[in-house]
């Protein structure tokens, strides 16, 4: 039975160039190596990867190379960067007011670790509500601005809508308050241009796996000039200047780079390939009737598309598309059986929240790919709704 995937946005296949460079650093006569092992020139020449490939990402993102932190990925860069904050100003400062301005759609990597120092480090967080496009305002942000905010993090793109925040707009309008910004970047590479230095962020999340690169690594962007100062989660050899211990695998850290610097050669052509097939599955679906578009018409990224279809049930719409790998919401909360709590915070009932899926297409999509997916989603649409 054929099956089409089109759940780009949970992860990507690695690109056939980068699974290839990262057998090539596994084996005896590769490029195996500890690159921290300085004593011998397997050591050396594993480093020399590392240091090839922290270049690559740095050009992607438009930064100094060193201001490229490894990490196992957006969720662990999540997690140093908001914890590493908040506990960086209580040594500083232990009974000082902390407060941090999120939104009420951000990735569990966000929300749960906010909700985990409000817990256990007195911290205060203000949950900014998107309106019906599931956009945020540069205004909200700026009417909960207060004294003591220490962070405000917010992602770039929307994991389930594919929404965009203006992070700009955002960044100019912190630029004489001390709050670093963080941006959980991680659905936005490889899908739309990023450059921290232009967006002007203090600190940013990126995932290797959401544009074709490996699973399980990352990296934090930390800016140095001004020194946006966190402290380390990750205690044990002092790598990474300091900001995140741990031996790096430079099989996964060759394939990241060279993800990155695919993304920096062909996202502009990717992009509007992609777009054009996404907006021919949306053509496509609306033939069907009583079906509503989940986020902004055009403030999204190219490739993401997520409606809900009116008159069936969620659960078993998802799972009667057997022929179609797609989602409920992101990868993280699938196994749920709740409404998407993205959704329910754009406005929509239980039950178009419960018929929301996510659609989204990549760069191995094809024309007869996206045919195919309307074609068997019109098929199982129209079943269910007959019974």
């Amino acid at each position: 039975m054929k099956t089409l995937y089109l759940d780009y946005a949970a992860t990507t296949p690695c690109a056939p160039e980068v699974a290839e460079l990262m057998g090539q650093c596994l084996t005896l006569d590769g490029n195996f190596a500890n690159p921290a092992s300085r004593s011998h020139r397997f050591g050396w020449k594993a480093e020399q990867a590392v240091e090839t490939a922290r270049g690559q990402v740095a050009v992607m993102l438009g930064c100094d190379p060193r201001e490229v932190v490894w990490t196992s990925g957006a969720t662990e860069s999540n997690n140093l960067a908001i914890k590493g904050r908040v506990e960086w100003l209580r040594q500083q400062s232990p009974d000082a007011s902390l407060h941090i301005i999120t939104s009420a759609i951000e990735h569990k990597a966000v929300l749960d670790t906010v909700a985990y120092l409000e817990r256990h480090h007195n911290v205060e967080a203000t949950y900014l509500t998107p309106d019906a496009d599931g956009l945020i305002s540069p205004q909200q942000v700026r009417e909960a601005l207060r004294e003591d905010t220490c962070l405000v993090t917010l992602m770039a793109v929307n994991n389930e809508l594919g929404t965009i925040t203006d992070i700009p707009a955002i960044s100019d309008l912190l630029k004489d308050h001390p709050a670093l910004f963080h941006v959980d970047a991680a659905q936005a590479l490889g899908k739309m241009a990023v450059d921290v230095k232009a967006w002007n962020v203090d600190l940013l999340s990126v995932s290797a796996h959401k544009f074709y690169g490996p699973k399980g690594i990352g990296c934090l962007y930390v800016r140095r000039e001004p020194q946006a100062h966190i402290a380390c989660q990750m205690h044990g050899g002092g790598h990474e200047r300091g900001m995140r211990s741990g031996t790096l695998p430079t099989h996964q850290l060759a394939g990241f780079g060279e993800a990155a610097r695919l993304v920096s050669e062909h996202q502009a052509e990717d992009e509007a390939r992609i777009r054009g097939l996404r907006d021919r599955l949306w053509v496509g679906l609306q033939a069907l009737g009583d079906i509503y578009l989940n986020g902004h018409d055009t403030e999204r990224v190219a490739n993401h598309l997520n409606v809900s279809f009116g008159g069936v049930d969620g659960e078993i719409l998802l799972a009667s598309l057997a022929k179609v790998a797609l989602s409920s919401g992101s990868a993280c909360t699938s196994a749920s059986v709740e409404p998407s709590y993205v959704l329910k915070a754009i406005g929509r009932s239980d039950e178009l929240a419960h018929a929301g899926l996510r659609m989204s297409v990549g760069r191995y999509t094809t024309e007869e790919d996206v045919d195919f997916a309307i074609s068997e989603i019109s098929r199982v649409v129209a079943l269910l709704r007959k019974h």
